[in-house]
């Protein structure tokens, strides 16, 4: 497929660019940029990027077949597809919930989406994804970043990357694209579990209301993008975005 990729030198933020563009973008159109003055990450975070070192771009799609109660499906197709891309450079990723990427314990990749609705349907999804390709050293206190250059001793040509990564998010979004997703979001759901960090294994997180930390197993993500997590003692509770951290070095 013909890939629409605009490239700037410098811009304050992909996704605030993609936003400017709603209303005349065609869909799959993405917007990168050598370096962002105002990138943004989860929670209000800026994200981290030497100028030209790594890939910093907003994909704008309108899936607008899909049901607004399914919007995690986004989500899910582009993790896995930044999973699939990893995975040809022989990397093993996994996808901590809802949407990180990492290297066994190290961050090499964040996605931040955002949704606008048409009734009970999307209209338009924007995608912001920041990958770490050619960045050696991190000056945020981000814990345990990593980059393609450090994993693998060799550096990438952006250009490159980008297009093949978003050649495989596409392949997923054709799938996803479709009037009956039913089978396609069961297939998808299966899939993210099996990609997710520290699935089935214990590991001590902390609960952001109360402040209590908890040891308990990842068994999965329930039909409302939960955080599912099941304690020593068989307790189960699930848990939706904020209301749960990760506790990675505790």
């Amino acid at each position: 497929m013909a890939l629409e990729i605009n490239w700037y030198k410098t811009i304050d933020s992909t996704n605030s660019e993609a936003l400017r563009r709603i209303e005349t973008a065609n869909d799959f159109t993405t917007y990168a940029a050598k370096f962002q003055t105002s990138g943004r990450g989860q929670k209000g975070n800026s994200w981290e990027s030497d100028a030209g070192k790594n890939l910093t771009f907003s994909i704008l799609i309108r899936p607008v077949l899909l049901k607004a109660a399914d919007q995690f499906l986004v989500s899910q197709i582009v993790a896995i597809g930044i999973v699939d891309y990893l995975k040809e450079k022989g990397l093993v990723a996994k996808i901590k919930w809802p949407n990180d990427i990492y290297i066994e314990d190290k961050k090499i990749c964040g996605i931040l989406i955002e949704h606008y609705l048409s009734g009970a349907n999307l209209s338009v999804s924007i995608i912001g994804i920041g990958l770490n390709l050619n960045q050696k050293c991190f000056a945020s206190d981000v814990p345990n970043p990593t980059s393609l250059l450090l994993e693998k001793g060799e550096e990438y040509n952006p250009e490159l990357e980008l297009e093949r990564l978003l050649l495989i998010i596409h392949e997923y979004y054709i799938g996803l694209n479709v009037k009956s997703y039913k089978t396609f979001k069961e297939k998808t759901g299966i899939k993210y579990q099996e990609c997710m960090y520290r699935l089935m294994e214990f590991a001590y997180f902390q609960e952001e209301e109360t402040g209590d930390i908890i040891e308990a197993k990842i068994t999965g993500v329930d039909k409302n993008a939960c955080l599912m997590l099941e304690k020593k003692d068989g307790s189960k509770k699930s848990y939706a975005f904020k209301e749960v951290r990760y506790l990675l070095n505790y």
